[in-house]
């Protein structure tokens, strides 16, 4: 079984694929300043769930946007599970051409995404992904990965803007009944909501245009996805593994 590994700001995403599928998908709370031992005893916790252990595990293929964790967890796997982990990185083999300014500044996940995007959507296309941040990646009619859009996640903006006003308080990330809010709560949703529903649609639309290619498939994929899928028509697909889809076929380029 191969075990992927997506270490993002604001969670892990853990995944065990077992030959053709996603047996199982576990996230958990990224905590920078946990140990080795204490990450290696979350780790055991998920496998337990598929009802495997350690030595079920036969690969390992990680992402990481967060540089104190990433040595903490290849000494996890070199420790525990007796493999040497892939990680992702603009040196990998990824099967795609990387056309931006500086390769070594893209974030392992968004490769990932790029990946995904080539070997299962085609090209052109646009990954959205609910995150930290709102990421726009973008694969080109070339296939090739020519960049992207790194934006403020949704949960970001409203935790920045409850944090800065007194009379503003936390509230559901959803949309309120009408665009005119009636109350300060429906009010602070709809600047929040609807006003990333407008950001969203006009990024893609901008993408799309400088593409050159109306057909561009956009590919939503994180925490959100859903919610957001649901109000803007030009997501044509939620892929909430696709991160992991990324790492699994980075993997399979070069294990």
């Amino acid at each position: 079984m191969l075990l992927a590994v997506d270490i993002g700001n604001t969670n892990i995403h853990l995944g065990l694929w077992d030959e053709s599928a996603w047996r199982l998908s576990w996230r958990a709370r990224t905590v920078a300043e946990k140990m080795t031992d204490e990450y290696a005893v979350l780790l055991r916790n998920f496998l337990n769930t598929a009802e495997v252990d350690f030595s079920a595990v036969s690969a390992v293929c990680m992402s990481s946007v967060v540089p104190s964790l990433t040595p903490t967890f290849q000494d996890l796997v070199r420790r525990y599970l007796k493999l040497e982990p892939i990680s992702v990185s603009s040196r990998t083999q990824l099967g795609i051409s990387i056309a931006i300014d500086m390769p070594e500044q893209a974030g392992a996940d968004r490769l990932c995404n790029a990946v995904a995007l080539s070997q299962l959507y085609g090209a052109p296309a646009v990954s959205v992904d609910f995150g930290t941040s709102t990421n726009f990646d973008v694969l080109s009619a070339r296939d090739e990965y020519i960049g992207g859009v790194i934006a403020p996640g949704i949960g970001l903006a409203h935790d920045s803007l409850v944090s800065r006003a007194a009379q503003l308080h936390k509230v559901d990330l959803v949309p309120p009944p009408q665009p005119v809010g009636r109350n300060t709560i429906h009010a602070l949703q709809s600047g929040l909501f609807w006003g990333y529903v407008g950001m969203i649609e006009a990024l893609l639309s901008r993408i799309i245009a400088q593409l050159g290619a109306p057909s561009t498939r956009v590919v939503a994929t994180g925490g959100l996805a859903d919610v957001f899928n649901a109000h803007i028509n030009m997501i044509d697909e939620v892929a909430p593994e696709l991160t992991l889809d990324g790492l699994r076929l980075i993997y399979e380029l070069n294990r």
